[in-house]
């Protein structure tokens, strides 16, 4: 069967382009291995930033108190319009786009079977 050539390029204009939330995803983990939690904490959204911390705790102290395992290599990423899951071989993130970049919302996740992932930084 033969594929029309407007229909490869349709398809092929298509591709999600995964290299930016991966990219937030390994700067995060990147700064937490070099003990910059308070730039972790700014690839952050928001509303993970301000719950992250306990009262009387700062967002670089709960990510130095928690300590998030190695990241690794991103083993795939997973994009579905302004959300993202990526997963290296050390843990797997989850990630919103804004319009100035994408921001971690999940950090330290684990599948738990058929229900929602276990994450020790969620927003």
């Amino acid at each position: 069967m033969r594929i029309p050539l407007v229909a490869l390029a349709l398809v092929a204009g298509c591709a999600v382009d995964t290299a930016p939330p991966a990219r937030a995803a390994e700067r995060f983990h990147a700064a937490l291995a070099a003990h910059r939690e308070e730039a972790a904490c700014a690839l952050l959204t928001r509303r993970t930033a301000d719950r992250l911390p306990d009262p009387g705790q700062t967002c670089a102290d709960a990510l130095r108190e928690l300590r998030l395992g190695p990241g690794g290599p991103v083993a795939s990423v997973g994009v579905w319009g302004d959300e993202a899951q990526v997963r290296l071989t050390g843990d797997t993130l989850f990630l919103h786009r804004f319009s100035y970049g994408w921001r971690v919302k999940a950090a330290g996740c684990r599948p738990m079977g058929d229900l929602p992932y276990a994450c020790e930084v969620e927003d």
